[in-house]
């Protein structure tokens, strides 16, 4: 299962202007030029994730083609949008459970976490625009298919969800080291938003202090993290326990 790719710089404009969703774009490293910075443009515009590749990058991408300097990676799902998504979920379920990722930028780690929110019950994933894995073949591989299955919405920025969110009267439970609170003292029985952060960073200050309840896994060996996925699992069943689903 292999993303749709296209090439050529007039090809990626008009696929934007188009209203394609478009996973990431590649550009060759220093290349110059009008056209070029016409698609620079639209891609700040329209926040979407991109890099400056060597030329033998885009030769790869292009398997050799005519690329003019420019390889763009077709989403391969669609995406929900979050007003929609939240009405919705309110609508089927009184208690609605969401996941937020805050960039995770490993594809396997994303996938096992689409998996899990599907085998779950979550009723939709948010994530940002800029800095997340793609949703590639590998990650949708990683997922067995789930990314099929439970809807992912893209965000300009995660804190403008947070505030829908709220405005929605579903509260905010950000899981982080940086805390005393145990996942085991918290309702999860409510409607409830569940963020989860970066492998490096963990969850961004600004998003942190949003969040109505802080909490963690215990930790008893000598390793003092989990992997995030395995960690966003654990977190999911502990809701999924509380539920009684």
């Amino acid at each position: 299962m292999q993303p749709q790719k296209i090439f050529g710089i007039r090809v990626v404009i008009e696929a934007i202007n188009a209203g394609k969703t478009i996973s990431k774009v590649y550009l060759r490293k220093n290349a110059r030029g009008p056209l070029l910075q016409e698609l620079t443009n639209l891609i700040s515009k329209n926040n979407i994730s991109s890099s400056h590749v060597p030329i033998e990058k885009l030769n790869h991408l292009s398997k050799h083609q005519n690329h003019q300097g420019v390889v763009a990676e077709v989403s391969m799902i669609e995406f929900a949008t979050l007003d929609t998504l939240i009405t919705k979920s309110i609508e089927e379920n009184s208690s609605p459970l969401f996941l937020v990722i805050d960039q995770i930028t490993d594809v396997r780690n994303f996938g096992a976490i689409i998996r899990t929110a599907e085998c779950t019950g979550v009723n939709g994933i948010v994530i940002q625009k800029q800095g997340n894995a793609p949703i590639n073949s590998e990650t949708i591989k990683t997922s067995a298919g789930a990314a099929f299955n439970v809807p992912i919405c893209k965000v300009d920025h995660i804190r403008d969800a947070l505030f829908e969110f709220q405005a929605a009267d579903i509260q905010i439970i950000a899981a982080s080291e940086k805390t005393t609170n145990s996942i085991y003292d918290l309702d999860f029985k409510k409607p409830i938003a569940i963020i989860i952060g970066s492998e490096e960073k963990g969850i961004g200050t600004s998003l942190l202090k949003m969040a109505n309840h802080t909490a963690k896994l215990p930790i008893m060996g000598e390793i003092k993290s989990l992997n995030v996925s395995v960690a966003c699992g654990a977190i999911l069943y502990e809701a999924t326990r509380q539920r009684g689903i």
